[in-house]
């Protein structure tokens, strides 16, 4: 069993910033990689930042620049730093990881961020 908890949304002011966070737990093992998805209303799910096991980061065009991605040593939370948030950055952001043994992805219930004036 793999458990992933998401916080840290909230409704902010555009401009401002905000830090999510997410805590991995259960029968984990070895992780290939670490991330974070978000869905807006009406949109499909979107890759918004990755982590390898090795620490090498992939981010969104749309994020580029705005979002930080990290993890423990420990590989048992992940992080997203998010500064300069727009209007268009409201979504639910669900956090995944991809454990080595079956190639999978597993997925917590995501966290709201809304950035609205």
């Amino acid at each position: 069993q793999v458990q992933l908890v998401e916080s840290g949304g909230e409704m902010v002011q555009p401009g401002e910033s905000l830090a999510l966070s997410c805590s991995v737990s259960g029968s984990v093992g070895s992780i290939r990689a670490m991330g974070w998805y978000r869905q807006a209303p009406g949109k499909d799910r979107e890759l918004v930042a990755g982590i390898t096991h090795f620490g090498d980061t992939t981010y969104a065009n749309f994020v580029k620049g705005r979002f930080t991605i990290s993890k423990t040593h420990t590989k048992d939370a992940v992080y997203l730093q998010m500064t300069s948030l727009k209007p268009e950055d409201t979504a639910v952001y669900y956090c995944y990881v991809k454990l080595t043994r079956d190639d999978t992805f597993y997925w917590g219930r995501g966290t709201q961020v809304t950035v609205s004036s």
